[in-house]
């Protein structure tokens, strides 16, 4: 369903993305993994034409991304923002609905919709949708900035490191709320993270960069066996260092790990 096909940025000299080529198939997750600077938001911005390539394509249905208006481009997907992004002199649900108003909905289907949502992102219909962004907190915000991106029916959605500047509670809540909804919604996309513990419990397939380059794409198992590269393999090692400090406790050992 999307297709990156030896996608490059440049920046003068500097290549952010170096001819990268993925396939995401229709219904599945792919998580885009690295250290700064490894091009993930890059490459996700290029899929909806925030950032236009320098060169290669992006196939979504089998059509050239770069046919038509990007905007158009843009008002079939969503796309849930590093940062939330709600816009605060709005309220939850003129935030949610900004996406069906520029389609051209009806009132009265546009407010089914924004009730819809919020009860998928389980937040209480008549409690938010009048408050605005400062009065939410920042799980609250984010299922917000989730129910956003979903408002127009959407077949594809990007996220930008959406629960990155969460606690680790709220954090939790919030992953296992998105994978419920897109299991339920069938839907395809592309989820950025820095959090290789993240990309293991949610995702489809893997696709790790390095440089602006693919250095190995699979699934959370296949990575786990056969790490393909020192990038990958040190991504894997801090899920597999909690693991082992959890099952010392869970044995009654007590103490730090160290070097073990």
């Amino acid at each position: 369903m999307i297709e990156l096909q030896n996608l490059s940025k440049s920046y003068g000299e500097t290549a952010a993305v170096d001819r990268i080529s993925l396939t995401v198939d229709r219904g599945e997750m792919l998580f885009l993994v690295g250290g700064s600077g490894s091009g993930k938001t890059t490459t996700l911005k290029m899929v909806n034409r925030l950032v236009e390539p320098s060169a290669g394509r992006v196939l979504i249905d089998g059509l050239d991304a770069r046919e038509g208006p990007a905007w158009a481009l843009r008002r079939r997907m969503g796309y849930v923002f590093q940062g939330i992004g709600l816009f605060p002199h709005l309220t939850v649900a003129e935030n949610i609905a900004i996406t069906p108003s520029l389609l051209g909905w009806r009132p009265e289907r546009i407010s089914a919709r924004v009730g819809e949502l919020l009860e998928l992102v389980e937040l209480d219909v008549g409690t938010y949708r009048s408050r605005r962004p400062r009065e939410l907190s920042g799980g609250e915000q984010q299922r917000v900035g989730l129910a956003r991106a979903l408002a127009g029916e959407p077949r594809v959605v990007l996220l930008d490191e959406p629960f990155g500047a969460l606690d680790p509670a709220t954090r939790d809540r919030l992953q296992r709320s998105f994978y419920e909804i897109r299991e339920r919604l069938g839907l395809t996309g592309l989820f950025v993270t820095h959090d290789m513990s993240e990309a293991l419990l949610l995702a489809d397939r893997i696709a790790v960069l390095e440089r602006g380059k693919l250095v190995q794409i699979g699934t959370p198992a296949e990575l786990a066996r056969a790490p393909a590269a020192r990038s990958v393999a040190e991504l894997l090692e801090a899920p597999r260092r909690q693991a082992r400090i959890l099952s010392r406790f869970e044995s009654g050992e007590t103490g730090a790990e160290g070097s073990a």
